[in-house]
């Protein structure tokens, strides 16, 4: 780390990355996402979509709130994932007797991708732990486990407080330290 504060990187890679946390977690995770992506490539789905599934099929059945929470994804993202999901006659809506809630389940046509997907996503899983190492790939693994449940802890904190309003959080001068 240099006087200011700038993590300094090492290899071909030091000038892409960025010193901000958020970007450089954006990158690994769009460079990653295109490694998976390509090795499920013959089973049509993409991991993204590969994610959703899975989820549901470990659920049995799953809400519109469940699975936001259990992925980590904005509703808003999810139901475009899910409509086409269901366009693609993966996933089909479960009668719930509260009407307003969306239940999502597998058709036999979801279940058959999974299945095809399921080795793909092994194969890939395999990849990236090998080109890092299984100790590093297990230490990156806990890290990024602690890093997603303090920032999760802190969205939290901040709504309960009333402190972060995702409409409302402009970029005002005294929110960038100007003032």
């Amino acid at each position: 780390m240099d006087r200011r504060g700038t993590i300094r990187t090492i290899g071909q890679d030091s000038e892409r990355l960025s010193p901000c946390v958020c970007n450089t977690l954006r990158m690994v995770t769009r460079a990653v996402t295109q490694l998976y992506d390509d090795v499920l490539r013959p089973s049509g789905l993409r991991v993204t979509q590969f994610s959703i599934l899975a989820t549901i099929a470990r659920l049995g059945e799953a809400n519109l709130k469940q699975l936001a929470d259990t992925l980590a994804i904005d509703q808003t993202t999810l139901t475009r994932s899910l409509t086409l999901l269901e366009r693609d006659g993966l996933i089909e809506r479960a009668s719930h007797p509260d009407g307003r809630i969306k239940a999502m389940r597998l058709t036999s046509k979801g279940r058959r991708a999974l299945e095809v997907a399921r080795p793909l996503w092994a194969q890939a899983q395999d990849k990236v732990v090998r080109e890092l190492g299984a100790k590093p790939s297990a230490d990156a693994q806990r890290r990024l486990i602690h890093v997603f449940h303090v920032a999760v802890r802190k969205r939290r904190l901040g709504r309960e407080r009333g402190r972060v309003h995702p409409r409302s959080a402009r970029r005002t001068p005294s929110r960038m330290g100007l003032r």
